[in-house]
């Protein structure tokens, strides 16, 4: 059975358990903090019965589970592992330190994979014997409801490492994408925040409210974004596809980037928005709106496995 190691017990890291598990795999989970490893298992002894109910789980919870065992030790964790997948807060040193340490315990060949959200592999593997195997492979939270992950190699990752990964995260039931070189920030945080900071622009100059500005995505852009991409969403909008959009509407384009003035994210604009979506969702409702989104997300996901590509 294919093993996987998973390194740190927080959010991110009981999300990729429940996939791997999900799909089959065999999950050893470990956390320098005993208790954070025993919380991840009851969050996913806790999860699984809702992705059952959803359909979203083929085999039933206590199997799944059973696929899950909390490792006593890191050197007990990457044991037998064919891909090991570390989880760590998001401090370069903190990672330097983890590589260092995993590259040492791993066999030779075996991929080690970071979830980092905007730290590129560069920063932290370029003094490693092992550098070639060593890659981000960051997930959308949480990506057991989410599949897409974006695999970053660093200017030193073998191509055979990042094929062998996304390989893996397919046959999990993931979606892989492949960067070719680093960005900050990545592909999907670069698009997200190409979006986001043209939102608060929107209300920061007066343009529409907050509650607005989320209903334009909400009931526009992202129902076609749900199962589209920005290319084939323009390339259906023209009789004549992609080139004939750009040519009818590629001087408005060049307009409104123009007028894309980097955001500041004053204290004034950020209170003010804080404010708008405190008096739309109070904190102590904030928990239950996670909840909520999370079983949309799974309501979402098992409707679009029943469709055809």
């Amino acid at each position: 059975m294919t093993q996987v190691a998973i390194i740190g017990g927080g959010f991110i890291g009981r999300a990729w358990s429940i996939v791997f598990a999900r799909a089959g795999m065999q999950v050893a989970l470990w956390d320098p903090d005993a208790a954070a490893s025993g919380a991840a298992k009851d969050f996913i002894a806790a999860r699984l019965p809702e992705l059952r109910a959803a359909g979203l789980l083929d085999d039933e919870p206590e199997a799944v589970l059973a696929r899950i065992a909390v490792a006593a030790s890191l050197e007990a964790a990457v044991e037998g592992a064919v891909h090991v997948q570390e989880n760590g807060p998001e401090n370069v040193e903190g990672k330097r330190e983890s590589f260092a340490r995993l590259d040492k315990l791993v066999p030779p060949g075996v991929p080690l994979a970071s979830s980092t959200s905007g730290i590129p592999a560069s920063a932290f593997t370029e003094k490693l014997g092992g550098r070639h195997r060593c890659l981000v492979a960051h997930p959308v939270n949480p990506p057991y409801l989410v599949p897409l992950v974006e695999l970053c190699p660093s200017p030193w990752t073998e191509d055979e490492v990042v094929g062998r990964s996304a390989a893996l995260m397919r046959d999990a039931g993931m979606a892989p994408v492949r960067l070719r070189r680093e960005v900050a920030g990545f592909a999907l945080n670069r698009l997200q925040i190409a979006l986001v900071s043209e939102a608060f622009r929107l209300v920061a100059h007066g343009v529409m409210s907050l509650e607005d500005v989320d209903a334009t995505v909400k009931h526009g852009l992202g129902l076609r974004w749900s199962f589209m991409g920005p290319f084939e969403t323009i390339d259906l909008n023209a009789p004549g596809g992609l080139s004939d959009y750009i040519d009818r509407y590629g001087k408005l384009y060049e307009q409104v980037e123009d007028e894309m003035t980097p955001i500041a994210f004053t204290t004034e604009l950020v209170d003010d928005l804080q404010d708008a979506r405190r008096e739309l969702l109070p904190m102590d409702k904030h928990a239950e709106r996670q909840a909520w989104r999370d079983r949309r997300l799974m309501a979402l996901l098992a409707h679009k496995k029943g469709q055809p590509e």
